[in-house]
């Protein structure tokens, strides 16, 4: 039972992982804890990281 979850969840991603877009249409911008705004390149794939923390 177990297995069939797991083989249907990875299915899934495996089908929305296709219907996905092949490139980024314009720019991605997102902000930084000092209110800068980052641009990240559309040439090249980037990976990025998000680090929160709750105090």
């Amino acid at each position: 039972m177990r297995s069939k979850i797991v083989l249907f969840m990875l299915l899934s991603v495996l089908v929305l992982a296709a219907c996905g877009q092949t490139k980024l249409e314009g720019n991605m911008t997102l902000l930084n804890q000092d209110r800068e705004e980052i641009t990240f390149p559309e040439e090249k794939p980037t990976l990025f990281f998000f680090i929160t923390t709750y105090t």
